[in-house]
């Protein structure tokens, strides 16, 4: 007798850490019978990285219009959802991160009595609306889910705090870096996308809600005022698909010398971007795990992170969004090497690439021994 899983993907970020551990279940096939559900949150750069891991969806719901809002996604989805769980009655339903698609999906599985598994549980950052509308999510996500797969200790203190039966949370390490360790073996240092090698190359991602408007246009008169200040310095931005991004983005920084805007990249590209880079200006999570362990510096443009593991550790430094405080921050490492050492051979804090086997081994102690 199978365990039967439905693995939950909306964006791309949820697809590089869940494809290890889809691949983890189908390795182990005679234990588990796993179908993959995405909602296309992220169209295009999902199917990216679902290429690149070799997974096909089983269902697709394929909800997302441009410019939707949560309110209109989250009403769509949760009656989709409902029809894939009725039709495959899963033992439990597996979600990743703080996304909407994660919450509905949680949500949509309770409505069926059907056990949710969150994986990256417990990240906080106790500010309601920083980020949005992720924070909320993921603490609804918490009160919906039966089993809790936490990346650090950290997270796994938080959720005690919050009341989480310490017997339903396991501590697993984060799946971002099973992925990256299985990219790392697989691909060749080759990607032109970082630009000539005579430059000190700078990677820059933003795309978070909460960075839209004001907080966007603030860091693209940092990277102008950088580039002006260095002409040893070079900027490659993946643009997000997003209008409340592009549309900024473009009209500021598409003219500067030595900013290379470009489409989003597939996860091989983006790896490369990374190894190539000699730090990373971002407001993207998942960097802020993975980039540790190829020592890089990461300056985090947000106010609050909900990682202080990677803050404690020194691989990271939050910066915020005021033009002078992104421009002086990375001046810091740019003029200061000692500065640049300490931040780049600091020690990642989320795991040794094994917490996708971890969670597939809890999951069959947990759920496949007692119906066996």
């Amino acid at each position: 007798m199978q365990m039967k899983i439905i693995v939950v993907i909306g964006t791309r970020p949820e697809a590089i850490k869940m494809c290890p551990v889809i691949y983890e279940f189908n390795r182990r096939k005679e234990i588990f019978s796993t179908k993959v559900l995405v909602t296309g949150q992220h169209k295009e750069m999902l199917s990216q990285v679902l290429e690149l891991f070799k997974v096909k969806p089983d269902y697709n719901l394929s909800l997302m219009e441009e410019n939707q809002s949560l309110s209109g996604l989250t009403s769509k989805a949760i009656p989709a959802m409902e029809k894939v769980i009725e039709k495959e009655r899963p033992d439990i339903l597996l979600v990743q991160g703080d996304t909407t698609t994660s919450f509905v999906a949680s949500l949509a599985a309770f409505y069926q009595n059907v056990s949710v598994g969150h994986i990256e549980a417990g990240l906080r950052t106790n500010k309601k609306y920083y980020p949005f509308p992720e924070e909320i999510n993921r603490r609804l996500i918490t009160v919906l889910s039966d089993i809790n797969f936490a990346p650090t200790r950290s997270a796994f203190e938080n959720l005690l705090r919050e009341g989480v039966d310490h017997d339903k949370i396991y501590i697993t390490g984060n799946t971002v870096i099973d992925a990256l360790y299985h990219i790392l073996d697989i691909c060749e240092n080759n990607s032109d996308k970082a630009g000539s090698n005579n430059k000190r190359h700078i990677l820059l991602t933003a795309h978070r809600r909460e960075n839209f408007g004001v907080p966007m246009e603030n860091i693209c008169r940092a990277i102008k005022k950088l580039v002006s200040i260095y002409d040893d310095i070079e900027v490659t931005y993946p643009v997000h698909k997003n209008p409340n991004v592009r549309d900024i983005v473009y009209c500021m920084l598409s003219d500067v010398e030595r900013v290379n805007l470009i489409e989003p990249v597939d996860y091989i590209d983006c790896v490369n971007i990374m190894k190539n880079s000699y730090l990373i200006l971002t407001d993207s999570g998942g960097i802020q795990e993975e980039a540790p362990s190829l020592g890089k510096p990461v300056l985090v443009l947000r106010n609050e992170t909900e990682r202080p593991e990677a803050v404690e550790a020194g691989t990271v430094k939050i910066i915020g969004t005021d033009t002078e405080s992104i421009v002086s921050q990375t001046q810091c490492l740019l003029d200061d090497q000692e500065a640049y050492s300490l931040m780049a051979n600091a020690i990642n804090p989320y795991g040794d690439g094994t917490a996708s086997k971890q969670i597939a081994d809890l999951l069959i102690s947990n759920y496949f021994t007692r119906s066996a």
